[in-house]
């Protein structure tokens, strides 16, 4: 069973890898779109950290369509690229759980305590202005872990996963 698994984690060509990470931040934006649906508000953080996922799923196609077409180079230039933007997601993804953890500060726009108003005006006014949920008060964690947390380990995954397919010849 555990071969399986692992020969189902790492095809034997580029092409099987490309689908595999395609289908994996196709997996990620899934279920981000699943929780924001059913009321989890994503911070401002949260937002950015999606793009790696937007731009990884359409690359990660586009190089098994190279692979799949034998053009070993345009496939191994697309997983370098991937790995890049997984690589810059882990380091936004760790600034994003260091915040949560109040390691150091977050972005003023989302971050810092919020204060009472005085009076029904102020409030109003608040109201209207409305921000986002705080970037530095996780609103879900899964087994003790923010999803900030397990975005770190998602990208810090795919990204070495994509370096390696670089490496690799078939």
């Amino acid at each position: 069973m555990f071969l399986r698994l692992v020969a189902l984690a790492f095809p034997p060509n580029q092409f099987g890898r490309a689908l595999w990470t395609t289908f994996i931040a196709l997996a990620i934006l899934a279920t981000v779109w699943i929780l924001q649906s059913v009321g989890y508000r994503p911070c401002e953080l949260c937002l950015t950290e999606r793009i790696a996922f937007y731009v990884g799923a359409p690359l990660a196609a586009l190089t098994a369509l190279a692979a799949y077409r034998g053009a070993a180079v345009p496939a191994r230039l697309g997983f370098v690229v991937l790995a890049l933007c997984f690589f810059a997601n882990v380091a936004l993804s760790g600034y994003h759980a260091g915040v949560e953890y109040h390691f150091w500060e977050g972005p003023t726009a989302c971050t810092g305590a919020m204060t009472k108003p005085i009076d029904v005006a102020d409030m109003l006014k608040q109201i209207q202005t409305a921000q986002a949920p705080r970037c530095d008060d996780p609103a879900m964690r899964i087994f003790g872990v923010s999803l900030a947390g397990w975005d770190f380990v998602v990208s810090a995954a795919l990204g070495l996963y994509a370096a390696l397919a670089a490496t690799l010849k078939r």
